[in-house]
């Protein structure tokens, strides 16, 4: 074994190698053209730069533009004194990057600079003082960065510890040993990374690099000698001793042996052992190791190897993958290396920090929720819930398949087929070539929950409109491929959890919505089926309602606004209905509190479903199927036919205004407190461009108009509020992007900044109705949305009842659902008898609420109340022209009524801010 200050000198060394390797072959990525800085052209600049700049090799056109970026934020006067180096560091590799000419590596910077990870990424943050100067590419590279350093550091955090329950640092009986276990530790470490950089084409994925981790460790471990292994290890090397000594007896015949291990039950035992250890599947580590490092051994000629393979020689494979990526040299932390040094209290805080439970779960000790383990965890979760499910149809579900009137078994059948191979493919793309059974197992998991939940979803219609044919929806392409998608970003988000970002899934070539590109699903079917996903499966964990409720946002955001969508046909259909302006939504249902029970059955088949021109051409009774529960009963006292709205639409524009509007409440709150009135006058402005210049948001952000019209009020209110201040304000929100407001789209092919999309696309649209905020007369305000808890029911701490002093309230834990089909929810004074009693309450309930909101908003007229699905089916509208003669009843009504809604809309804003927070 070298000397120890031998092992450190091979790492630490590592610079030097690469100045030299750089000297003779020119650098990757290095033009031929300029290898020496000019030094006529650069005698402006400071000598130390220019010094920096000749180790780092970096090309005369490099140089200018750091040196251009650095005078830009030295003119902010922002810089602490003796941080120029570090400083000059950052802008150069600003430079480099946007100009493609990386002539250094992301370590060798750091070394150069001396700075850690953590403190480079900050003060690259606040380098960006106008908001111009960190491009979007730079954003993404150091996006990448950070993701890559995060799960290097946990992976070799996870290493350290297991091997510490592997390896005794000195044998108990003294051997002549040609090996110890450092050396190999050594060896293990970079032979993973050399392997995860030739395997894996998404580098950044935590659990496929932690299970091929584990699969060089068994490698390393039943090379070891048994002498300097522990406990479990040892036993189950033991049990491989003779195969072991056969084998060493006839080297030269090594390589003809089986590259592949043997699959006799001892061969699993190492494996089994580590997975025991750190809580992995068996069978996906297998998988990876079968179908990814058995083929890189192989590549590498050590699949027959009989010993400890030599470090150097992989090494410097590896310093080639490094040297190439421009990245993060990973073997420095073999050395504790100053520069991939964490931060201490951020470590401090996740060894104390434990997993919390929800209220209805079983109480139970966990663990310290180190990054490794919280993934293992979420992965463990999803399959205990999935171990009981099947990945082909139930029982039940064939029986709903055989009551439809066409029956889509071969159909669903084939799609999964179809979608599976499509999904496995992709996949592989993603990750790695050798990954395509990952991702066939990955996609079984999906399957299971695709079917799990569809037969949840038609057991609701069941119940819900005592009806048991749902032909059209069940041989709905859309309905099917988008429930699909939602089980597989369940699935796909669960393994690519990341608690680097305070709970969120990490940012990966995986990501939302990667899945949508894969199935080629339109965002507007995709969100149909999130809100009737979430409410029918109980099992799914808080993180990942939030994870669905995010993707539901960010379709509402940009994602349905492309200029491929349906949601813009959809628009162009509504404002043709009858050769009349028809608004997807009216301004005038924005202050009531959103309350709806449509189902995913009525957003697929929506506007299709319950058509006044198809239901007038029926005569009689209509059969009671799925397909056409909500149509009249007695065509002859319908009114005159008038076209349907589209459902699914008016309850997108109902979430994309309530979203709005919080966005732009939590921004007035950071800019506007002490312009309190200035808020509803941007918000209508900001409601009047979605509503009626819709085509503003095509290939746009929901946020690009919300700055824009808070900039244009501002502007004509005479408020000094610059576009800096606004997007500074902006940065600091939850769930944005500097892309939003750095690369908007202008015209056709050409993006700009926010400030001038401002200048020459929105004032130029809204000119004229902006300038009316600046008369005598202004434009109605738009009634403030009502800012609701989270649609989605989560476990969550009690609510105070508003105004007591001991009431709390609690999300009811029973499984049942109540409806107002299957329970008796209130009785005053009286018993329940024919159904002719459930039709007065709803008429002098409509009536009562009519009465109410005519108060809450003259301006608008009253839109007739959904009436309570008790036993009629079809009609949605309550007919309120008959008196009801029962004044005391209606009166006790209205009293309740009154009082329940002054309730709902305190509790509403108590909550907001716990909302706010929650989001955050």
């Amino acid at each position: 074994m070298p000397p120890k200050s031998q092992r450190r000198t091979a790492a630490a060394t590592a610079v030097q190698e690469m100045e030299d390797k750089r000297t003779n072959n020119g650098g990757t990525g290095s033009p031929k053209k300029s290898k020496e800085l000019t030094a006529e052209r650069h005698k402006d600049k400071e000598s130390d730069f220019l010094t920096l700049c000749r180790k780092l090799k970096v090309t005369d056109e490099v140089c200018d533009r750091a040196w251009r970026i650095w005078e830009t934020v030295l003119a902010s006067g922002d810089i602490v004194p003796d941080t120029n180096v570090k400083h000059w560091g950052v802008c150069l590799f600003i430079a480099g990057t946007d100009l493609n000419t990386m002539t250094f590596t992301f370590s060798e910077l750091q070394k150069n600079i001396n700075v850690n990870v953590a403190y480079f990424f900050n003060l690259l943050k606040k380098t960006d003082v106008n908001m111009d100067i960190v491009s979007t590419k730079v954003n993404t590279a150091v996006s990448r960065l950070e993701n890559k350093y995060d799960v290097h550091l946990a992976l070799y955090q996870r290493f350290e510890r297991t091997c510490t329950k592997i390896y005794m640092e000195a044998p108990d009986v003294q051997e002549n040993l040609d090996t110890d276990s450092k050396s190999i530790i050594r060896s293990c470490w970079i032979l993973f990374l050399l392997a995860k950089g030739k395997v894996l084409q998404m580098e950044d994925d935590l659990v496929i690099s932690f299970q091929l981790l584990l699969c060089v460790l068994e490698y390393f471990i039943k090379l070891s000698p048994p002498a300097l292994l522990k406990g479990p290890f040892k036993a189950a090397v033991n049990g491989l001793n003779q195969p072991t000594q056969t084998r060493t007896s006839r080297r030269n015949q090594g390589r003809n042996a089986r590259p592949a291990p043997k699959p006799a039950e001892t061969d699993l035992r190492v494996m089994e052992a580590l997975c025991k250890e750190n809580e992995c599947n068996v069978d996906e580590v297998k998988n990876v190791y079968l179908t990814s490092f058995m083929p890189f051994l192989d590549s590498s000629g050590l699949s027959g190897s009989q010993g400890i393979p030599e470090v150097e020689v992989f090494s410097k494979q590896y310093e080639e993958l490094y040297l190439k990526n421009k990245d993060i040299d990973a073997r420095l932390f073999l050395d504790n290396d100053e520069t991939l040094q964490p931060a201490k209290i951020d470590m401090l805080e996740l060894e104390r920090t434990p997993r919390k439970n929800h209220f209805e779960e079983e109480i139970v000790g966990i663990p310290p929720q180190t990054p490794v383990r919280a993934a293992m965890n979420s992965i463990q979760q999803l399959k205990v819930i999935l171990n009981s499910a099947s990945d082909k149809p139930s029982e039940n579900l064939k029986r709903y398949f055989s009551n439809c009137t066409v029956n889509p078994s071969e159909d669903v059948a084939q799609r999964v087929e179809c979608l599976g191979r499509a999904f496995s493919d992709r996949f592989a793309l993603a990750v790695g070539q050798g990954c395509t059974e990952i991702g066939s197992q990955r996609f079984t998991l999906g399957i299971r929950l695709y079917y799990r939940v569809m037969e949840s979803m038609v057991k609701s219609e069941e119940e819900r409109l005592s009806v048991q044919n749902f032909s059209k929806l069940l041989n709905n392409n859309a309905f099917h491929t988008s429930l699909l998608a939602c089980a597989l970003e369940v699935v796909t988000a669960t393994y690519g959890w990341s608690p680097f970002k305070s709970g969120s899934t990490s940012e990966t070539d995986l990501s939302f919505p990667w899945i949508l590109d894969v199935f080629e699903l339109r965002a507007f079917d995709f969100y149909k089926v999130i809100e009737s996903f979430i409410k029918v499966e109980p099992s799914l964990k808080r993180d990942m309602i939030k994870h669905l409720e995010r993707c539901e946002h960010r379709i509402m955001e940009s994602i349905a606004w492309r200029s491929d969508s349906a949601l813009f046909e959809l628009l162009k259909q509504s404002k043709e209905q009858e050769g009349h302006v028809d608004h997807a939504e009216p301004p005038s249902t924005l202050n009531l509190p959103l309350q709806h029970n449509h189902t995913a059955a009525d957003l697929y088949l929506s506007p299709v479903r319950s058509s006044w021109k198809k239901a007038s051409s029926i005569n009689g009774s209509v059969p009671q199927t799925a397909d056409n529960q909500t149509a009249p009963s007695a065509q002859s006292q319908q009114p005159p036919p008038k076209t349907q709205k589209s459902t699914s639409l008016s309850l997108f524009y109902k979430k994309v205004y309530r979203l709005a509007y919080m966005r732009l409440d939590m921004l007035c709150s950071h800019l506007l407190k002490g312009q309190p009135e200035l808020e509803p006058i941007i918000w209508t402005l900001f409601q009047h461009t979605l509503q009626n210049e819709y085509e503003l948001m095509r290939d746009r952000h929901l946020d690009q108009i919300m700055m824009s019209a808070m900039y244009a009020i501002c502007k004509v209110k005479n408020v000094d509020l610059r576009f800096k201040t606004i997007v500074t304000a902006y940065k600091n929100l939850p769930n944005t992007n500097q892309e939003t407001f750095k690369r908007v789209l202008i015209r056709e092919g050409q993006y700009d900044s926010i400030i001038v999309f401002y200048n020459l696309v929105f004032m130029q649209k809204l000119k004229t109705n902006i300038l009316q905020y600046a008369s005598t007369r202004p434009p109605t305000l738009s009634p403030i949305p009502h800012i609701p808890c989270s649609p989605y029911k989560f476990p969550n701490s009690p609510l105070k009842v508003p105004g007591s002093n001991n009431i709390y309230i609690s999300p009811m834990m029973s499984p049942t659902k109540m409806t107002p089909r299957t329970r008796i929810l209130v009785s005053i004074g009286e018993s329940f008898g024919s159904s002719e009693k459930f039709h007065k309450i709803n008429q002098m309930v409509s009536s009562s609420e009519r009465t109410l909101k005519r108060g809450l908003d003259m301006s608008s007229a009253p839109k007739p109340l959904k009436r309570l699905r008790f036993d009629t089916e079809g009609q949605d509208e309550a007919d309120s022209s008959k008196p009801t003669g029962e004044s005391k009843f209606q009166q006790k009504l209205a009293e309740m009524t009154s009082t329940r809604t002054r309730m709902q809309e305190q509790k509403l804003k108590d909550v907001a801010d716990a909302l706010k927070r929650d989001e955050k």
